[in-house]
């Protein structure tokens, strides 16, 4: 039997980089978001991180806490809407890259699927489409640098911009239910991006509310196989932190 559960978050995360890992986040703002692993990054003391997540937090905690710590280097994401981002993007202080939603979502299905690339209408037109978008600001406060020109290509008299697979070295995520083996069930919406990021990473890491006996999940209901999950830590209070 392959056992994944582990007896500490310290254990769970024992091969998260300290320094400039690429980490994506399940969750749609606290929705199935990991807080007890995101918090224990901080606990950690790992930085420069890059963020790939739908949000980058709510309040003061989970990916808001990597935030406030000032930990994260850069973010790719779609919704960076908490104050304290707004604050060091335009100092200089995070890079970001703004992806639309959905397609945010098919970069990291990309990855899991092994397709390198895809066209999409979104964002074609646009200051993203054309390079033009502020990815980085000085200390000065003038922008730095944009975003790259994408390419496009004409689809049946529309235009379409290729947008590549995200490939994070490591994926934190939370689910409802998992047997011993990292098979993983998700409770309803809390599922969002969580297996998305799961299947593009080169090393997942779950929080889990409850954990089953081997076989007491029906395959049919599993919504993330355990193939692609490779450490488990039960999560132990509602929020999600682990002791």
């Amino acid at each position: 039997m392959i056992d994944k559960l582990r007896a500490s978050v310290a254990d769970a995360l024992a091969d998260v980089p300290r320094r400039g890992a690429v980490i994506a986040v399940g969750g749609f703002g606290d929705c199935g978001a990991p807080l007890g692993l995101v918090e224990a990054l901080c606990d950690l003391d790992v930085r420069d991180v890059h963020v790939v997540s739908n949000n980058c937090g709510i309040g003061e905690r989970g990916l808001a806490r990597l935030l406030i710590e000032e930990r994260i280097a850069r973010f790719t994401g779609s919704f960076p809407a908490h104050a304290r981002f707004g604050e060091q993007y335009r100092s200089g202080r995070i890079h970001l890259d703004l992806v639309p939603q959905g397609t945010l979502a098919e970069r990291l299905r990309a990855a899991g699927a092994g397709l390198p690339a895809f066209y999409t209408p979104a964002s074609a037109g646009t200051d993203l489409g054309e390079g033009a978008f502020p990815a980085a600001y000085g200390p000065d406060g003038e922008v730095a640098e944009y975003c790259a020109r994408k390419e496009t290509r004409e689809f049946d008299g529309r235009t379409y911009v290729l947008e590549h697979a995200l490939h994070p070295d490591v994926a934190l995520v939370r689910a409802h239910r998992a047997d011993r083996m990292g098979n993983l069930v998700f409770r309803l919406t809390a599922r969002n991006f969580n297996p998305l990021c799961a299947m593009a990473a080169r090393i997942t890491i779950a929080e889990v509310e409850n954990v089953v006996p081997i076989g007491a999940l029906p395959p049919d209901e599993v919504h993330l196989p355990g193939i692609f999950v490779d450490h488990m830590v039960e999560a132990l209070s509602e929020i999600g932190l682990p002791e």
